[in-house]
């Protein structure tokens, strides 16, 4: 079974609308003049299917547990992320305008448009994998196609301490800080495990409480058994329809949630979270982009003055809002960990800065200056 053979094939099923059955195979293969065995036409069939349907050579990859990322940045650089930093992946495309193929038949399959007049995508297929796609001459070489696996279910604390996530013993101060309603962002880089960390920490959440979940991509699973979720939606091809982050918060207050999240704050939404959290709603929570939880108040800063909210009412909301920062980092080896605890305070000027509070430590977390404000926020005499 050749490449060009297994092309032809392919083209005569999509023009033909047949479905890539064995028996839509033999008739296609018929057609070409050509006839095979059962074994080989069954192995046409699947690749085919996968091609058609799945995500063609993508499709062993994203079905292995332990893959959380897939990213293609040529026909025959195929990198995946097991946990434990990229690797190259056997896998090749036969050439660029297959991998251009398959990008724009998942955005297809996700309801949104890639081509030369709209170069890049990001958007979620209907399994919840999170795809970005950016096409050539924007993308200089290739089309380049990146798929992030969201899993079927959250993970568990005992899960993270035994993956390395969490310090042994640390995992009495994270049901502490649930527990206590605290409101708390999640901070650190791409792929550091910030979704994982927090769909972690919200399924700890009481069984009576009601979670409301707005998401730019909804990515957030917890394990509980009250929650709503929310997802933005980008603009029709005319123009319409647009639903964005901010409108899911606003939303969001108004369907009774004992807590607020949001999955990701990088827009004006922070505005609108840090009003949330100052109107009742405790224990709220998101996560946020930042290089240190150190830098989580300068962040919200930037996004809160994009939004029209001068520095001072920033500092004055963040500081009666939030509460507490955990910071994730990954190593170079990959291993992805809760690098710091930090606490809130307003310094001499009425700013808020971040004061650390717990440090990793391989045998636990390390108690920092900031401890005692924390202990007090956990409920003091436990500890």
């Amino acid at each position: 079974m050749t490449t060009a053979l297994l092309e032809a094939v392919r083209r005569r099923l999509v023009e033909s609308g047949a479905d890539p059955t064995p028996a839509g195979v033999a008739a296609a293969l018929r057609a070409q003049g050509k006839l095979l065995g059962d074994t080989e036409v069954l192995g046409a069939a699947e690749q085919l299917r996968c091609e058609l349907v799945g995500t063609g050579p993508l499709e062993p990859l994203l079905v292995d547990p332990a893959v959380t990322d897939v990213l293609v940045s040529a026909p025959d650089r195929v990198w995946v992320d097991r946990g434990a930093g990229l690797e190259l992946s056997p896998v090749v495309f036969p050439d660029a305008a297959a991998v251009r193929r398959l990008a724009q038949r998942l955005a297809g399959a996700a309801g949104r448009r890639l081509d030369d007049a709209r170069p890049w995508v990001d958007a979620r297929l209907p399994d919840g994998t999170r795809m970005h796609a950016v096409l050539p001459p924007v993308a200089v070489d290739s089309t380049c196609l990146s798929l992030r696996v969201v899993r079927p279910r959250a993970f568990s604390l005992a899960e993270l301490t035994a993956a390395g996530t969490v310090p042994p013993g640390g995992e009495r101060y994270l049901r502490a800080l649930i527990d206590a309603r605290i409101s708390f962002l999640v901070s650190g880089g791409t792929g550091s495990g910030k979704t994982t960390l927090l769909a972690c920490l919200l399924g700890l959440v009481g069984e009576r409480e009601r979670i409301v979940l707005a998401e730019d991509s909804a990515e957030l699973r917890p394990a509980h058994p009250h929650v709503v979720r929310l997802e933005a939606r980008p603009p029709n091809q005319e123009g319409a329809g647009l639903v964005t982050l901010r409108d899911l918060v606003r939303q969001a207050l108004r369907m009774r949630p004992d807590r607020l999240v949001v999955g990701e704050v990088r827009g004006p939404e922070a505005v609108d979270l840090l009003a949330a959290l100052n109107t009742g709603h405790e224990g709220g929570c998101g996560t946020v982009h930042a290089n240190t939880a150190a830098d989580v108040p300068a962040r919200l800063e930037a996004l809160g003055m994009a939004a029209g909210l001068d520095r001072a009412a920033l500092h004055s909301q963040l500081a009666a809002g939030l509460a507490v920062v955990l910071h994730l980092v990954r190593d170079r080896d990959g291993r992805r960990r809760v690098a710091e605890l930090h606490v809130l305070e307003r310094d001499r000027r009425g700013l808020v800065a971040t004061v650390p509070a717990l440090s990793w430590d391989v045998g636990g977390f390390r108690h920092e200056r900031g401890w005692e404000r924390l202990r007090t926020l956990l409920g003091g005499t436990a500890w």
